[in-house]
């Protein structure tokens, strides 16, 4: 049997990481200015990490949601401490796409509604429903298609309110990143978020904050959505949840109730990977990672800036999007090749991702800095 092949890949065999570095199967060493899509949020193969999840091992890795599971509880409350969310709730699943798929589903059972708002060059995910809510119709099969979701042009507040009260008899929910990933690091303005959250407040629809990619001090706050003072009704999160082993989660606000036989998973919640997860947490609030990603963040950005042929840059702390006058593949393909450094692309071909885990080191930066400038200096 192969395996089907729906993923481009990089002729690259990693076998071996440690914090930022990664090394190949021919012991060549790799920067990793990536981090996975933005998992590894406290640095490949930490100690702390390494060692719960040993641990957890020798004691149990899995038994299914009938039993109480006391990791769960643990794993709520260090999150909910840590995040300012304590008087939410969580329910545990497995990845990001299944987090938006319950967070929709919460909205719609609980409003009785099924449509939503959602964005221009949205990424929610890759099933049922959140493929339908991303803007992305090449990857939205026929059984995927559906009129549940109103496409907002980003940013546009005015035709925010028009489509909102023009849908309001039929409206569960909006839907929005925290920052936009895959686009390209497109950061929502003040007045858009505001609007979204009076908006919902007001007319009892739900606010739903996608933080899959923007959460978990990726941002420099722990979501990205308390840039603006707003506080969503439901968060999604997953990517940096537990560094790389599935998880996803879904924060919902007390004024949701929680109802028997609503929601269910088999794998989410399971005792291996909730203490990956907790591990995450403890490193996030003993490195002190939510404030180290803010002022990374801005180190980088001013580096960034000294660079001339560097045309734009967006981001909050370490989720930072760069736009350039060529196609960025060109500059990964030369950092990659003849620096050994991986980066992150974005739907628009002039636009690259850089999404380190929050452990990286100045020197580090320092290096990805200077080899940026000598590729955009040899192209």
């Amino acid at each position: 049997m192969k395996l089907f092949d729906v993923y481009p890949l990089m002729p690259i065999n990693i076998v071996k990481a440690e914090n930022c570095k990664l090394w190949d199967e021919n012991g060549n060493e790799y920067l990793d200015f990536y981090g996975g899509h933005a998992v590894i949020s406290v640095g490949h193969t930490h100690p702390h990490y390494v060692e719960t999840i040993k641990n957890q091992l020798d004691q149990i890795g899995f038994y299914s949601n009938s039993v109480i599971n006391k990791l769960q509880e643990e794993l709520a409350e260090k999150l909910g401490k840590l995040s300012g969310y304590e008087d939410y709730s969580l329910f545990l699943c497995n990845s990001g796409a299944e987090a938006n798929e319950n967070a929709l589903k919460i909205a719609s059972f609980s409003s009785g509604k099924k449509k939503f708002i959602t964005f221009r060059n949205a990424f929610h995910g890759r099933t049922s429903a959140v493929v339908a809510a991303t803007d992305d119709p090449s990857i939205v099969a026929p059984v995927n298609e559906t009129d549940n979701f109103i496409f907002c042009e980003w940013n546009n507040v005015d035709q925010f309110e028009k489509l909102f009260f023009a849908n309001l008899q039929d409206l569960a929910g909006v839907i929005i990143e925290g920052i936009q990933g895959i686009a390209g690091i497109q950061i929502p303005s003040q007045e858009l978020m505001e609007k979204i959250a009076r908006l919902c407040t007001e007319n009892s629809v739900f606010f739903i904050s996608d933080e899959i990619q923007s959460g978990y001090a990726r941002s420099g706050k722990f979501f990205a959505h308390q840039y603006f003072g707003v506080k969503p009704d439901i968060i999604t999160t997953a990517k940096g949840m537990a560094n790389g082993f599935p998880i996803g989660g879904v924060l919902v606000s007390s004024k949701i109730p929680a109802k028997h036989k609503m929601l269910g998973t088999t794998f989410g919640g399971n005792h291996l990977a909730c203490a990956a997860a907790i591990a995450v947490l403890e490193i996030i609030s003993n490195e002190n990672l939510v404030e180290e990603s803010l002022q990374k963040g801005k180190y980088l950005v001013q580096k960034l800036n000294e660079i001339p042929r560097v045309k734009e840059i967006r981001g909050k702390g370490l989720l930072i999007g760069i736009d350039f006058e060529i196609p960025a593949a060109q500059v990964s393909k030369k950092l990659r090749e003849e620096f050994k450094i991986f980066v992150g692309s974005a739907s628009n071909p002039l636009t690259m991702r850089l999404l380190p885990s929050l452990t990286i080191s100045y020197p580090e930066m320092d290096y990805f800095i200077s080899s940026l400038n000598s590729v955009l200096n040899s192209i």
